[in-house]
């Protein structure tokens, strides 16, 4: 099985045509937010990738195996619930579909769920609750099965090439044992965050 422990972040660097002819390997959100996993690429190949921990792979990323060859990461239609506001005017006039999704992404990120932020919807993994609260909110919900790219947040940084220098000491404390699979969602709010260096 070839090894892959290198990611680069939507194939930056990269020619194109190479990224082109590429084989793929397509992976859920599930398996996206974890740093080692097993897969196969679109030629039957098995793989397994290690990554630095904390590692967000994103659709369009390419993963690099040992022998030097490409994989491209295709983001997996998966079963979502696709949030959009109301254009009705029942609501009264005064009333702001956009301000309705914002309030909306709001409630959900206090929940800590994960959740893509689009200019006019929002998508999060299937919840019952969550959906019967949002339709509760005016909001229309609908299971759809699309790719799944929820937003960064604390753990993704760097991953859009802009802070790439922040990914490299900071995931220490990002797996203490008890939070499980947790582990993304409360560490590191800002700069101001990190008090253990400042006391001088």
């Amino acid at each position: 099985m070839q090894q892959v422990s290198k990611l680069i972040p939507q194939a930056q660097g990269l020619a194109a045509v190479l990224v082109r002819r590429a084989a793929t390997v397509t992976l859920d959100w599930d398996v996206r937010q974890k740093s080692r996993f097993d897969a196969e690429s679109s030629e039957g190949r098995r793989v397994g990738v290690f990554l630095p921990r904390g590692t967000v792979v994103r659709g369009g990323d390419v993963l690099v195996t040992q022998d030097g060859s490409l994989l491209r990461v295709v983001a997996a239609p998966q079963p979502v619930l696709r949030i959009t506001a109301c254009t009705d005017h029942h609501h009264g006039h005064d009333h702001d579909p956009a301000f309705d999704l914002m309030r909306a992404a709001y409630h959900l990120g206090n929940r800590h769920v994960p959740i893509e932020l689009r200019p006019d919807h929002l998508k999060i993994e299937p919840d019952h609750v969550l959906a019967d609260m949002l339709r509760a909110m005016h909001l229309n919900v609908v299971e759809v099965r699309e790719p799944f790219e929820p937003e960064g947040g604390a753990y993704a940084a760097g991953h859009g090439g802009h802070a790439g220098h922040s990914h490299g000491h900071d995931h220490g404390h990002a797996h203490d044992h008890h939070h499980g699979h947790e582990h993304s969602h409360g560490q590191g709010h800002g700069p101001g965050h990190s008090h253990d260096h400042d006391h001088g």
